[in-house]
């Protein structure tokens, strides 16, 4: 047995001695052990304080961008409060793998779960229309009396709805009707995030971390490379402003391919394969021209046949080393011949 597990175990021990008194610790480990699948005496905790639920099919939830689909999870038990989960950037939306196990896990443990994806999340794009419906969610799910008697619900987002949720929480229209708010993997200031996804660096230079009392478990941080997906999602909330207007969709098709293989890594590894090939695919569709005087005594030829060797794998390629030209300007002492070749390489140029 895996040593957390047997740590585990030993705390199930102690736990159900205690009863009724720590019944509320023992619901805590016994979702705990149903969320991380744990073994041995933990997973028959589990199985002993796990409730029915019934799962909805999906629901449009009113917002003021209109429509968005949820799902409800309900348990067949009192409901101990209800709240909404919010899945991060993910294609999926409300049917992620991950976001459906939690869900569910939640609704054994007595939480009446309303799950809801805004639109832009499954697109990959970190907007504020995001946070506007997450707000929207929350107040649609609090005034359901069926489903909030008191009015009040939680809010739980996973990822940068993490961060999101905590900021929709705090708006006024909201304010009141939260109990509480968890932020799982959340983010607090979405610049810095940014920051650290494009340098690897958490805080700006000559920042130290705080060391708040409310915080648990420090000792254990550590900084890491940033993912590779974090970057990607980055890149296509700034592609407008890291590549020209012309190539802006160009440049969000292929980030967008390589999220959404990303994505299916999880499901469907050949899927995520094919998708892959696809992003690789289109590097290749943008063209490079290549034009440079064959005689050029400020920046030799040869550096245009060495890029066009480095790029010939990784784009479509059109290189001329041409006689009309010295170095940047054209020279008309040359043949009819060199002056139809160039016009060829400009057709080509000028059809796209």
């Amino acid at each position: 047995m895996r040593r957390g597990a047997g740590a585990a175990s030993v705390v199930v021990v102690l736990l159900v001695i205690a009863l009724p008194s720590t019944l509320p610790y023992v619901d805590a480990l016994a979702f705990i052990a149903r969320a991380a699948d744990l073994p041995g005496m933990a997973a028959t905790l589990a199985e002993w304080r796990e409730g029915a639920f019934t799962r909805s099919e999906r629901f449009d939830v009113a917002t003021r961008y209109g429509a968005v689909a949820g799902r409800l999870y309900r348990p067949q038990a009192e409901s101990r409060r209800a709240v909404t989960l919010v899945p991060g950037v993910h294609m999926d939306g409300i049917d992620e793998t991950r976001l459906v196990g939690m869900a569910e896990d939640l609704a054994r443990t007595g939480y009446t779960v309303l799950t809801v994806a805004p639109p832009n999340l499954t697109r990959f794009r970190i907007t504020p229309e995001n946070t506007d419906i997450i707000e929207d969610a929350a107040t649609w799910l609090s005034s359901q009396a069926a489903l909030a008697p008191d009015g009040r619900v939680g809010m739980l987002g996973i990822s940068f709805s993490g961060g999101l949720s905590v900021v929709a929480a705090g708006r006024p229209g909201l304010r009141s009707r939260v109990a509480f708010v968890m932020s799982f993997g959340g983010h607090g200031d979405l610049p810095r995030v940014m920051r650290y996804l494009c340098s690897g660096a958490p805080l700006a230079r000559g920042q130290r971390l705080p060391r708040p009392a409310s915080v648990e478990g420090m000792e254990h941080l550590s900084v890491q490379p940033p993912h590779d997906y974090g970057v990607a999602v980055v890149l296509l909330t700034l592609a407008d402003r890291v590549v020209p207007p012309d190539q802006v969709e160009p440049l969000r098709r292929g980030v967008t391919t390589f999220l959404t293989a990303s994505s299916l890594t999880l499901v469907d590894t050949t899927r995520a394969e094919e998708e892959f090939a696809k992003a690789r695919t289109y590097a290749l569709e943008r063209p490079v021209f290549l034009l440079h005087g064959v005689d050029d005594t400020v920046i030799p030829a040869s550096e245009t046949v060495l890029l066009a060797s480095h790029l010939e794998h990784r784009a479509s390629v059109r290189a001329l080393l041409s006689g009309l030209i010295t170095h940047a300007e054209v020279d008309r002492g040359a043949s009819a011949a060199q002056v139809w070749q160039l016009a060829g390489f400009w057709r080509a140029l000028m059809r796209h």
